[in-house]
């Protein structure tokens, strides 16, 4: 459908763009609909309590969408775990089917909700959207890591973040638009339009092709050589293609060296250190969530109405133009990240968040209940404002895209499908307590409030430089050569990745004869020439 070679890239990124598109409209649209006044009457003005819940549960039913790619991921495939985020089929294997079925999940999560009249019916139905979001966040960035080359990984994976940023402002202000319709075709329509990226997404997933390392995985060989030709467009015993098929063979062989790897097995030490590389991708995604980022994007208005004391209008006028902010600050990594690494701009954007929320918190704190003047609580709480916009900011730039570039890359190929659920699951798991914590969190803790999130970012510094080895510019199976090198253990060995990445580069700058030597690189000729043969 979309031919081979650039072309084909082109598509396989802009279905991954587009997927994360409408994961950031299912975020941002809630934003500036739980202050709509006809939305409030039709559920009863809820209350911070179970406004919380009507919100976060979005977010629970992405955990459970992550639970089942953890179950059923890695016999589906990349695509088909992607049609199915979009709808409950069934068909064999491929990462399509996973997308378009995801889609059509929230298709039908996105019609209960716009046809809502009760808070049950509403909940449920944000459930369901959430079920398909998890399962379509699970999939994409593993998907899109698994086809393109190594030193283009980090601005394709991290672009996909950058797209949740042009989601969540398309919602904020297509809220604020029909916020002048009124009643309630105000808020129903913009829940509605949901479906529009999730049938685009539909069509684009029938033109992509399945991960190849999946298929080599799965036994597909002739599939996996077919789809690696088309995708760098190459003949079978094309240098990149020869060499790709050797690295994946030779990781395949080291992965399954004790038997077929079962799921109970995720966190056993064997000789990659799945275990440890798992909690890894685990933990990245919880400081992706703990940092606060959910307080900005789903409560932003809030927080600046009451909180800051501006008018409600106003608030949501600022409140979009604080949103965008995630967008630009979301073009560096898109550009910049393979240059930059993954290490230090986590650590730097960790202790920026952390300043921005100690001087909202600090500008927040000078009211006239404590004793200060009216005209400087104004003046402070105005200045206040700059600084959800640093936060947005950086936060965009750093925290937002890493995780999701991380996540897949750091896993080896017989985890990455669970590995990648359980990795996300810790993202929509902590999203879900943050979202539900913070109506209430606003309301009675208020200026103190901030000061949990800058000491959450503080603790990140640390945690990044201690116990994430540095993954940027090599191979998917470079990086399982990180963690193969002695078994080290204790603290110091645990956080030394300089000597193993040392020996990958070493690796990597051999000859093409001395990288295709072994068995695993005559299995890989021999296979070359056993498809010419077929096709002769």
């Amino acid at each position: 459908m979309f031919g081979r070679g650039l072309k084909l890239q082109i598509a396989i990124m802009i279905t991954c763009q587009m997927a994360f598109i409408l994961f950031g409209y299912d975020q941002g649209v809630f934003s500036g609909i739980v202050t709509n006044e006809d939305w409030r009457g039709t559920f009863g003005n809820p209350g911070s309590g179970v406004e919380g819940i009507i919100v976060s549960i979005y977010n629970l039913g992405a955990f459970s969408g992550c639970i089942l790619t953890f179950v059923w991921g890695e016999k589906l495939g990349r695509r088909l775990c992607m049609w199915v985020a979009m709808g409950w089929i069934v068909r064999r294997g491929g990462i399509w089917v996973v997308l378009v079925a995801a889609n059509y999940v929230q298709i039908v999560g996105a019609i209960l909700q716009c046809t809502s009249y009760s808070v049950p019916q509403i909940m449920v139905a944000r459930y369901i959207t959430g079920i398909g979001t998890g399962i379509e966040t699970s999939t994409v960035p593993m998907y899109q890591s698994e086809l393109c080359d190594a030193d283009k990984r980090g601005r394709l994976v991290s672009s996909e973040p950058l797209f949740v940023g042009v989601g969540i402002v398309i919602s904020y202000f297509f809220d604020y638009g029909m916020r002048y319709v009124g009643g309630p075709v105000a808020w129903r329509v913009p829940i509605a339009c949901q479906v529009v990226f999730a049938f685009l997404v539909i069509i684009l997933v029938f033109g992509v092709p399945e991960s190849p390392r999946w298929l080599y995985y799965r036994g597909r060989n002739e599939e996996a050589l077919k789809v690696m030709c088309d995708v760098w467009d190459s003949p079978p015993d094309g240098e990149k293609v020869i060499k790709m098929q050797t690295e994946i063979l030779e990781t395949i062989a080291l992965e399954k060296k004790h038997g077929q790897y079962k799921w109970r097995e995720i966190f056993k030490r064997d000789d990659v250190q799945t275990g440890r590389r798992v909690l890894l991708a685990y933990g990245m995604q919880f400081m992706n969530q703990v940092g606060g980022i959910n307080l900005v994007v789903y409560y932003v208005p809030s927080a600046l109405q009451y909180n800051v004391g501006l008018t409600a209008n106003l608030s949501l006028v600022i409140g979009g133009c604080v949103q965008t902010m995630f967008f630009f600050g979301s073009l560096i990594p898109t550009f910049l990240l393979d240059r930059m690494g993954r290490r230090r701009p986590m650590m730097w954007g960790s202790g920026g968040l952390a300043i921005s929320m100690m001087l909202i918190a600090v500008l927040l704190s000078l009211t006239t209940d404590r004793g200060y003047s009216e005209t400087l609580q104004k003046a402070t709480s105005s200045a206040s404002v700059a600084f959800f916009f640093t936060y947005m900011f950086i936060f965009g730039a750093t925290a937002n895209c890493i995780p999701w570039v991380y996540v897949p890359e750091i896993l080896p190929l017989h985890a990455r499908a669970k590995g990648s659920a359980i990795g996300i699951s810790s993202n929509w798991l902590w999203n879900f307590v943050i979202v539900m914590i913070t109506p209430t969190l606003l309301n009675n803790l208020k200026w103190k409030g901030y000061l949990i999130f800058m000491c959450t970012n503080f603790a990140f510094i640390p945690l990044v430089y201690f116990c994430y080895p540095e993954t940027s510019n090599l191979t998917l199976e470079e990086v399982d050569h990180l963690f193969t090198a002695g078994g080290r253990h204790g603290i110091k060995k645990l956080t030394a990745p300089s000597q193993p990445v040392q020996e990958s580069f070493k690796a990597h700058s051999l000859g093409d004869d001395e990288k295709l030597g072994g068995s695993s690189g005559d299995r890989a000729a021999e296979h070359v020439d056993e498809i010419k043969d077929n096709k002769s």
